[in-house]
């Protein structure tokens, strides 16, 4: 996350030991999306989508990368700015204003069934 405030960097790890059974770096994984995800869904999204991990399925989600802050100017009027963002180390960028893209497209109201047709294929295959 690139900060604002004294140009700060913060880097998100994965704890080293994390208690109970794992996934496993093979399975095949789909993420339903479209534009109700939002935010901290997006970026679990997006980062899985650029290491090769997932399979977005669904439409473009709502594209809010950039925390923000308000800060009111009138009684009935709030300027709110961002105050950071963040960088994904793979892609060099974000999904604000734009969305996670989807890799394979269709009706957000469908795409938990599609992806999961998708791995009941893949498993199949």
């Amino acid at each position: 996350m690139h900060w604002r405030d004294g140009e700060r960097r913060e880097q998100s790890w994965s704890l080293p030991h994390v208690p109970g059974a794992r996934f496993g770096g093979d399975k095949p994984l789909y993420v339903p999306a479209g534009a109700r995800t939002f935010s901290g869904a997006e970026e679990l999204t997006y980062d899985l989508q650029q290491l090769g991990r997932t399979v977005v399925v669904g439409e473009p989600a709502g594209g809010g990368a950039h925390p923000r802050e308000g800060w009111t100017v009138h009684p009935h009027l709030e300027a709110t700015i961002p105050v950071g963002r963040p960088v994904n180390p793979v892609s060099g960028t974000n999904w604000e204003g734009t969305g996670v893209q989807p890799d394979v497209l269709c009706p957000a109201a469908g795409a938990l069934d599609r992806a999961h047709e998708l791995a009941v294929a893949r498993l199949a295959g």
